[in-house]
């Protein structure tokens, strides 16, 4: 067994929330919305298909054939709009196992990236998609088993129209991926720190800050994000190892994000802003790949 498949890596293909921003301001962190890849031992794990997603694609097109394992945590379009563009889907040789809850209306995963893709939307159906999908349908709170090694849990979040978290465990380490929530004014949420319990690496939404979140002529209170302050707190309570701050505002730019992280750093020390290209592998210590060093280790994957 090679030494990848003895390993857990995370890699950040988008970061952005509700909507991709790319321009001059946005060329550190990146401007495409959510798409986190885990390689887990032998497996791959692929968490939400914003506009990273189509990026991520193109990297496995060297790869072929791919099989992968795809999770929604809902289906607010930043967090499916990818999934059109994501040409290893529409080759016959890859297979892909796609998660999602049912939504409140009672429409599945397979529905909801079906709609997106009917015309007048977009050109080409689903299912032309050439690749053998394999849609499955969780109950928020139950477990899914990967392998004999890898176990995926689940957890309501706090968002409208609803939000899964998810945690992946395997062997001695776990990662928590916890996008589009939003805290309670009076306490922690016990959902999210049930999915953080220390965890190696705990990817947490903080669109905004506390100042943004309680500005009184633009207040946040209600949209379905959270805060850098409210991870800290998560992330203390939790005793996660590594803090990433995720899902971050189209209007942050580079420099904004510069500052968020010297904040950060201050209050949880190992803390990470999650940039594209950013990788962390999970061992002991924690190991850190910034993103120049990406193209040469995607092509070892």
């Amino acid at each position: 067994m090679s030494n990848l498949q003895n390993q857990f890596t995370v890699h950040f293909w988008g970061v952005r929330g509700s909507i991709a921003c790319p321009g001059s301001e946005t060329v550190r962190y990146g401007g495409n919305t959510p798409c986190i890849e885990m390689r887990v031992g032998t497996e791959r794990l692929i968490f939400d298909g914003g506009t990273g997603l189509r990026v991520l694609g193109q990297s496995l097109l060297a790869q072929m054939p791919v099989t992968a394992h795809l999770f929604f945590t809902h289906y607010h379009w930043d967090h499916i709009q990818g999934f059109p563009f994501f040409v290893p889907a529409f080759i016959k040789i890859n297979t892909f196992y796609i998660y999602g809850t049912i939504a409140p209306d009672g429409s599945t995963v397979q529905h909801r990236l079906n709609d997106q893709m009917l015309h007048p939307n977009f050109p080409v159906p689903l299912q032309i998609m050439g690749a053998d999908l394999k849609f499955v349908d969780i109950s928020v709170g139950n477990s899914i088993n990967i392998n004999d090694e890898i176990t995926v849990e689940t957890a309501l979040l706090n968002h409208p129209g609803e939000a899964v978290g998810y945690r992946v465990n395997w062997r001695n380490y776990s990662a928590a991926y916890v996008s589009d929530t939003e805290h309670f004014p009076d306490h922690l949420d016990e959902n999210v720190l049930f999915l953080a319990r220390n965890a190696d690496v705990l990817i947490y939404d903080a669109t905004y800050t506390d100042e943004e979140y309680h500005a009184e002529k633009t207040s946040k209170v209600g949209w379905g994000h959270s805060t850098w302050q409210e991870a800290v707190k998560i992330a203390k309570a939790a005793k996660v190892k590594r803090l990433v701050i995720f899902h971050h505002d189209p209007l942050h730019n580079d420099d904004f994000m510069d500052k968020i992280g010297e904040q950060v750093a201050e209050q949880f020390p190992n803390s990470l802003i999650a940039r594209e290209g950013l990788s962390i592998q999970l061992s002991s210590p924690l190991n850190v790949i910034n993103p120049t060093q990406v193209q040469a280790v995607t092509r070892n994957l």
